[in-house]
């Protein structure tokens, strides 16, 4: 019987050759991809990378999408939102599992500068930026002006152009910034500091911010949260003049007054100005016929006075001397109370003498002398008394000390080697050594008789 062909081994993978091998497929035919779907699981880790899932009515995919791209967005994604989402497919291989890398991420149906200018909108009406409590009241007589706007730009000339025309005295200050591109908003929000910072040095009245017209894309920077935080917190009231009439923005809802257009922005500065004059105007039309009318009723106040006076000179005459005699009344009174003043003045100073601190330290110094003279007549009493006591009590001392027993003729005797002190002729024995201690030095003795009395 034949023997049979061998079996041929099949191909195995270890899991990681799999992984790699799906990898590899799939990165090399899908190396990027448009891909629709709904944001789901959204969260943003500790490292500012977003990770989410898209998903439709059947499938889902994870979605990873790193800082870089992230910080390019102008709009927040969140759960619920319908975007368009383009990037790398790829396999995740620790755990097997295939991810897109989005690079970019669109809202679906509307722009994601629309949806990010609603989602600001938003949540700064929340926060009541918008409130019109909030915003300060404009100057009546802006004089002092700060211009936050390109200095190349269209909206500058017509600014200033409107100015030159002004026939009232102004002080215009341009902060220079840019009003598109993506630093734009940190140059405004910048400007808008230093008028804060600057503002007790240049006192300006308002502050004009603002460009021409453009797209929502030019604007943007007019939209931007730290543009219209800056607005919000500025020290002087701020005009927000941004592109053409039918543009509006977010730094036109938060700013104090909203102006058009750059030029209605200056002409409502000299409209204010003009509106100011017109009423001074006014107001001293008003009062020069109120004093006119005033002057001829006391006029004809006057002619009637005069016809009742018999001789007007008399009544001045009287009012004379009674002015006279009020102002020798009021001198005299003057007088007097200058004298009592200046005799208060006096008493007040010798009261101030008697207790001034100099003549307080003098009687404290004198008193220091006289107690230190005599806390030392003190000691020097107590010392002598003292010698008195410590002669008196050696003296005693003396007395009753053994030497001076032994200076009368007297000795002290101990029986050797015990030493000890002989009292009674009974202790010691003929032979034995004793030591005699008299008034001066000592002597030792060996016994010859004991005689007990």
């Amino acid at each position: 019987m034949p023997l049979s062909a061998p079996l041929k081994s099949p191909l195995i993978f270890t899991v990681s050759e799999l992984s790699a091998r799906i990898k590899g497929l799939l990165e090399a035919n899908f190396p990027y991809v448009w891909v629709l779907g709904e944001i789901s699981n959204y969260k943003v880790a500790a490292s500012n990378h977003a990770y989410f899932t898209l998903k439709d009515e059947k499938s889902q995919i994870r979605v990873v999408m790193f800082r870089p791209a992230l910080t390019r967005l102008k709009f927040r994604p969140g759960d619920g939102l319908a975007v368009v989402c383009q990037g790398r497919l790829t396999v995740y291989e620790p755990q097997g599992a295939y991810q897109i890398i989005a690079d970019v991420l669109e809202p679906q149906g509307r722009g994601a500068l629309q949806l990010a200018f609603e989602q600001l909108k938003e949540k700064l009406s929340q926060e009541g930026l918008f409130a019109q409590e909030r915003k300060r009241p404009l100057p009546m007589r802006p004089q002092r002006v700060a211009v936050v706007t390109s200095p190349s730009g269209a909206a500058i000339r017509d600014i200033l152009k409107v100015f030159q025309r002004c026939p009232f005295p102004l002080t215009v200050t341009l902060l220079p910034v840019r009003v598109q591109g993506d630093e734009a908003a940190q140059e405004i929000a910048r400007a808008l500091e230093t008028v804060s910072a600057l503002q007790r040095e240049f006192q300006w009245d308002v502050v004009l911010v603002g460009r021409g017209g453009g797209s929502l894309e030019d604007l943007w920077p007019f939209n931007e949260e730290m543009t219209a935080r800056a607005i919000a917190a500025c020290a002087v009231p701020v005009i927000s003049a941004v592109g053409h009439e039918i543009d509006m923005t977010i730094s036109d809802m938060v700013a104090d007054f909203r102006a058009p257009t750059p030029t209605a922005a200056a002409q409502w500065v000299v409209s204010r100005l003009e509106d100011v004059e017109r009423r001074v105007a006014e107001q001293c039309k008003r009062l020069r016929a109120a004093l006119s009318s005033r002057v001829e009723r006391l006029q004809v106040q006057v002619s009637h006075l005069e016809k009742r006076l018999v001789d007007p000179r008399r009544r001045l005459i009287d009012w004379r001397l009674a002015v006279d005699d009020r102002m020798d009344r009021l001198l005299r009174a003057l007088e007097a109370r200058l004298r009592l003043w200046g005799l208060r003045a006096a008493h007040a100073a010798q009261r101030l003498q008697r207790v001034h601190p100099e003549r307080a330290l003098a009687e404290g110094r004198g008193r220091l002398e006289t107690l230190s003279r005599q806390l030392v007549d003190l000691e020097r009493r107590d010392l002598e008394r003292r010698r008195l006591q410590l002669n008196g009590t050696a003296a005693r001392l003396e007395s009753l000390s053994p030497l001076a027993v032994l200076a009368r003729g007297y000795s002290l005797t101990w029986k050797l080697p015990e030493e000890t002190l002989v009292r009674r002729a009974a202790q010691v024995q003929p032979g034995d050594l004793v030591r005699i201690r008299m008034a001066e030095g000592h002597v030792t003795a060996e016994v010859t008789e004991a005689a007990p009395s």
